[in-house]
């Protein structure tokens, strides 16, 4: 007989092996997003598509909007129907890294011109790959903690995607000496590293769940404003990261010779990490929703205040604090998304968020395009509006729990 592997309810104590497992698969998908990101352009300018590289960055932002929310959503009747999520994380794993070794290969041959397609398209399949199990996966963590201190054990998951992430300069210049071809094979053992550590953490039990599923049917106009909240969110919180990670690093460069914009934005990155820790206990279950508020505000708030002066130590200040701020919205950022739905409904929750995370990305890359690089009082007017897209959208979720 199959076993499958989920929580029909939620657990009494935070299952900090099962949390920990599900860290280490988000630590190989940071690496090979930080791999994909680093050999993306050079690969596409090698092979002749240079202007290709940054929309092709866009385009796949606004997959991202469309195909995460249709992913989670699979994965709920997935779950609903077999007990589990764990399949579609194995298939979207595997299919990853097997993208990822052809692309190894790929990038060695040497390519007729009429062939040079094959090469984006490749790129395209495997960002469509790690949104088929990475919204799954991380939606796991409802069934490994208690509703109430889901905050503490997303903190574990918001510390090691900050920390791998803050280490994007020194793996740049490892993967810059092992080259394309090696790094794309490591990303492909990475995932399955981290699948299989996953895979082995759950304890495994029959399961024999049968959640209602969201239908056109019964899509009510008030549903579907409750559903595009976790949309909204994701958008104006993606988008205040963004331009957090591009407004401060850059004015700091301008401010401070000789101090690079990638350091500075690990130096963010690390801060928001540690900071996760001491305030994963400050907001509750039921106040995510007004720490995610907080986090969101202050950072606007920052981006705001960086326009009065160009000190380097007032600059550096402001970027403190807004880093913190930064793990106090990463820390929250899951536990809202599986708040703003049914707990039937976790995948489809988080695939929303992500999305509009995704949608997020679009929109700034596109500024960049335009643009170059942001000014800092462009960058504080879209702050102050992805700010109110979120607080308008925060307000009517905790009205509608009231």
């Amino acid at each position: 007989m199959l076993q499958t592997t989920s929580f029909p309810s939620p657990p009494t104590k935070i299952l900090w092996r099962q949390v920990w497992g599900l860290s280490v698969l988000l630590a190989a998908i940071t690496f090979s997003w930080i791999a994909y990101g680093f050999y993306q352009p050079r690969i596409l300018a090698k092979i002749g598509f240079v202007d290709l590289a940054a929309w092709l960055g866009i385009f796949q932002g606004l997959l991202g909007a469309v195909v995460e929310p249709i992913v989670g959503w699979f994965s709920d009747r997935l779950l609903g129907r077999f007990g589990s999520r764990l399949p579609q994380v194995a298939v979207g794993v595997t299919l990853a890294g097997l993208i990822f070794v052809i692309v190894s290969w790929l990038v060695e041959a040497q390519l007729a011109e009429q062939l040079r397609w094959i090469v984006p398209v490749m790129m395209t399949i495997w960002v469509i790959a790690m949104i088929i199990f990475r919204g799954p996966a991380i939606a796991l963590l409802q069934g490994f903690a208690p509703t109430s201190q889901l905050p503490q054990a997303n903190s574990v998951l918001a510390l090691v995607l900050a920390i791998t992430s803050a280490t994007s300069p020194i793996l740049g210049l490892i993967l810059k000496q092992i080259g394309a071809s090696l790094t794309f094979i490591l990303g492909a053992i990475a995932l399955l590293i981290g699948s299989v550590l996953l895979w082995s953490s759950m304890p495994r039990h029959l399961a024999t769940a049968t959640s209602p599923e969201l239908t056109i049917a019964n899509l009510t106009p008030n549903s579907a404003i409750a559903y595009s909240l976790p949309f909204l969110v994701g958008l104006g919180s993606g988008l205040e990261i963004n331009l957090l990670l591009h407004i401060l690093p850059h004015h700091l460069f301008a401010a401070i010779a000789h101090l690079p914009v990638e350091y500075s934005q690990s130096a963010i990155l690390l801060i928001a990490g540690l900071a996760t820790l001491p305030l994963r206990s400050l907001f509750g279950r039921q106040k995510t929703a007004f720490g995610m508020g907080c986090g969101l505000t202050i950072i606007a708030g920052c981006l705001t205040l960086s326009l009065l002066s160009e000190n380097g130590i007032y600059l550096i200040l402001i970027s403190a604090i807004a880093s913190i701020a930064l793990g106090l919205v990463l820390t929250n950022t899951i536990p809202l998304a599986l708040a703003m739905v049914p707990p039937h409904q976790a995948g489809f929750g988080t695939g929303l968020y992500f999305g509009g995370s995704g949608l997020a990305t679009a929109i700034f890359a596109s500024g960049v395009i335009a643009l170059g690089e942001i000014p800092v009082i462009y960058g504080a007017f879209l702050s102050g509006f992805a700010l109110a897209i979120s607080l308008i959208c925060l307000k009517k979720f905790i009205n509608s729990t009231v």
